[in-house]
């Protein structure tokens, strides 16, 4: 425990694991100051430019950037090479692959001298993932891409999870912008895209990949990069220097 002194304001900061910071204020005003936001989750509708706003937010903060990373750490520590890793990224394995697995596991069929550890799929894919999301957040200072990142870090103190979303309008004119030829088919694959990564983030971590109680803040890329760089810096309290109100708290997310 330690105490720092500055004119009439007394800050007396509890262990790390209380995350929190009690300032006594002249008076015996006793305010609660949040856990200070290390870590922020952009999950992003496909479109939306959600990724460029994330690799802006954390170039702005000064902080590391985690989107694609990951997927390269996973297959690092998987021991597969990262263009394998990269076609499980963000999708199930197929149906039949899932009917098989059963097999697998049942003992009149098990393979023999395979654990689960050296077959590399999916689900092993999300595991590892999930695991250099929590090793990234205890690290803190970084901004964290997708992922179900924001379902596994819900209960994680310090975090700040965002979702970015878009218009039709304008995720159709970054499809059509990014790929000309299949321009006709860009509703149908944009629709496409996301319904692959709610259904990752449903079987995983059995959450609705849209739904608002796993977000902090809402944000629709219209706004600008600027704009909404400037309304998490403010939300998340990264340029606040006055202590909050315990009110005003910035709490977990979403269900243990």
């Amino acid at each position: 425990m330690t105490r720092a002194f500055e004119g009439d304001v007394r800050i007396l900061c509890l262990p790390s694991e209380t995350r929190s910071v009690v300032c006594s204020i002249g008076g015996g005003q006793m305010r609660m100051m949040h856990a200070p936001i290390r870590v922020i989750t952009v999950e992003r509708e496909y479109g939306s430019r959600g990724g460029e706003f994330a690799h802006d937010l954390a170039d702005r903060l000064g902080w590391r950037l985690l989107d694609s990373e990951l997927v390269t750490a996973a297959a690092r520590r998987a021991g597969v090479s990262p263009e394998l890793a990269s076609r499980f990224d963000e999708r199930l394995d197929p149906w039949y692959y899932r009917y098989g697995k059963v097999f697998w596991h049942d003992t009149a069929y098990q393979m023999t001298g395979i654990s689960d550890e050296q077959v590399f799929d999916s689900e092993r894919m999300l595991a590892l993932i999930k695991d250099e999301i929590t090793a990234a957040a205890e690290a803190g200072n970084c901004v964290l891409v997708g992922r179900g990142a924001a379902c596994a870090l819900a209960c994680h103190p310090g975090c700040f999870h965002v979702f970015v979303y878009a218009t039709s309008k304008a995720k159709r004119e970054w499809f059509t912008q990014m790929f000309p030829k299949q321009a006709q088919n860009a509703d149908q694959a944009i629709a496409a895209f996301d319904k692959r990564r709610a259904a990752v983030i449903r079987k995983f971590y059995q959450q609705e990949w849209c739904a608002r109680t796993l977000y902090h803040m809402l944000l629709n890329s219209a706004m600008g990069t600027d704009a909404m760089v400037a309304c998490v810096q403010a939300a998340a309290g990264l340029e606040v220097t006055t202590p909050v109100a315990a009110g005003t708290r910035i709490s977990t997310t979403g269900q243990c």
